[in-house]
């Protein structure tokens, strides 16, 4: 009976670690350091190639007879092909990958004859000239080389990579070997950060650094993760968003400040939430949320055209299909209070602050919210349109003029006490950007983290503690500001067609195998 392939594979796996570990033990043996202390290279692969085209190859013939090694590269060897007394391997690094040639001639017999110790995957280092093959193909002529690391574990195969999912995910590093479209969308996610970044300090930014670690689980409605400091015997929390600290900067005469921030919940896993997220958010003073609307606008435009030279982008909708979404124009901008009651009939306000009266409306529709029972009214209502509206845009949008309860940070609006000074940008059904013109006074705040602090002691897990310290910060004199929070992670997926966001962090929380 054929054994399992999967028992066959592993069985594999393990001769080969063997089998490496006793080229490792044959080096040694040989006086031959496997694990080289450094070597300097003079090109990158993709350098070396753009030399070839600039200066024309001497043939391998005249190299042969008179050497001029002027190119050092280095890298991880992904496929060798050995033919008799000549040798082709492909050389990767950085920046993509060249191909080499040993020749035993011109190496020598006994350099040549170490070959048979060298595996696919190991790091090496060589030095030699540019040549053309028969084929036109640009190739290094390795006059020496030096192994600079000897591998144990086969890499995947390049063309069949790694086929599960959660392989990739606790693996990332042989994901990355395997698959280019995932190195490539790494690579994008880090020109992405850098654009971003690139735009904010042009327009008068300055980034700052904000504690991870917090006496105060503040910044956002959500369920925080709880630890202790042993030194202080009190408990901590790892925060939730950064929006507070940020503000005491503005209050310490900051003008426009950002920090891209580490922030953590511990919520549901579904795929577009993690509970360790990146978020950027920014502040300027003088600013109020319609300012800010049309710098948001601004800055995604402006990025997506760096980044992707175009505004009609190509997303995965929420079954996994190809749509068109077209940042151009004037993004249209809808009240949330409208749109819930467009899409369902309820209009929130008319139940202003009462949680029982709204759930009971909300039942009456026969509209399933779960743990609905638990949710003040502030989190009911963000729940309600996140069952009935959200999930039919598309387009990009701002969402603006929440419910007071619904952002217990932002400023009220002076035409109706009820809601508030905010927007959402929604593209693809995902919330991208979060915004408001910020609550500056302290009396008026200090009345609504008195009803959140209520609401969490009723059992609304997500609702915002007391926080006096940001109280007092603010009692010092806070001037207009807006700003806003984005996913980082999630607007990468959008823009890179992934439907779950752990595909755009390299190492994502796994469950530990043992």
């Amino acid at each position: 009976m054929a054994k399992d392939t999967a028992q066959q594979k592993t069985e594999n796996i393990n001769t080969e670690f063997q089998d490496r570990k006793q080229k490792l033990k044959d080096l040694r043996e040989l006086g031959i350091n496997p694990y080289f202390h450094k070597f300097h290279r003079t090109h990158s692969a993709v350098e070396a190639l753009n030399y070839s085209k600039e200066k024309k190859p001497r043939t391998s013939e005249e190299i042969i007879q008179k050497p001029n090694s002027q190119i050092k590269l280095a890298g991880r060897i992904t496929l060798i092909r050995a033919h008799g007394k000549l040798t082709f391997a492909n050389l990767q690094d950085y920046s993509g990958k060249i191909q080499i040639c040993f020749m035993q001639d011109f190496l020598g017999a006994e350099q040549y004859k170490l070959l048979k110790k060298i595996d696919i995957g190991d790091f090496m280092g060589v030095t030699g000239e540019l040549f053309l093959t028969k084929h036109g193909e640009a190739t290094l002529l390795v006059e020496n080389y030096t192994l600079l690391s000897k591998t144990l574990r086969p890499l995947p195969e390049k063309f069949h990579g790694l086929s599960d999912q959660e392989t990739k995910y606790r693996y990332r590093y042989l994901d990355l070997l395997s698959d280019e479209n995932t190195w490539k969308r790494f690579h994008f996610r880090t020109a992405l950060i850098r654009e971003i970044r690139s735009f904010l300090d042009s327009h008068g930014f300055d980034e700052v650094e904000t504690p991870i670690l917090t006496s105060i689980a503040s910044g956002a409605a959500a369920m925080p993760f709880e630890t202790h400091h042993n030194a202080l015997d009190i408990p901590m929390f790892l925060r939730i968003a950064p929006e507070t600290y940020l503000k005491r900067c503005i209050v310490g005469g900051y003008d426009k400040v950002y920090e891209f921030a580490k922030c953590f919940r511990n919520e549901g896993i579904d795929p577009s939430h993690l509970q360790e997220f990146t978020m950027l958010e920014y502040y300027a003073a003088y600013w109020d949320y319609q300012d800010n609307m049309d710098f948001s606008e601004n800055m995604i435009k402006h990025v997506l055209k760096k980044l992707l030279g175009t505004l009609k982008v190509e997303v995965l909708d929420r079954e996994g299909k190809e749509i068109a979404v077209d940042f151009d124009g004037k993004w249209p901008r809808i009240k949330f209070v409208d749109l819930i009651k467009k899409d369902c009939g309820i209009d929130v306000l008319d139940h202003y602050g009462d949680a029982k009266s709204l759930l009971k409306a909300i039942k009456a529709k026969k509209i399933q919210i779960e743990k609905a029972e638990s949710l003040g009214y502030g989190n009911l209502c963000d729940a309600l349109y996140k069952k009935v509206s959200r999930p039919y845009l598309i387009q990009p949008c701002f969402i603006i003029n929440h419910p007071v309860d619904t952002k217990p940070l932002a400023r009220r609006s002076d035409n109706d006490p009820r809601i508030a000074d905010t927007f959402q940008l929604l593209v693809n059904t995902w919330e991208v950007i979060n915004a408001y013109s910020e609550l500056v006074d302290p009396i008026d705040q200090r009345e609504r983290l008195i009803s959140q602090s209520q609401a969490k002691d009723q059992g609304d897990e997500e609702a915002m503690p007391m926080d006096e310290d940001y109280l007092y910060a603010m009692e010092h004199g806070m001037p207009p500001i807006s700003g806003w929070g984005m996913g980082i992670d999630r607007f990468t997926a959008l823009l890179t067609k992934q439907d779950n966001l752990k595909d755009t962090v390299l190492f994502p929380l796994m469950r530990p195998l043992h």
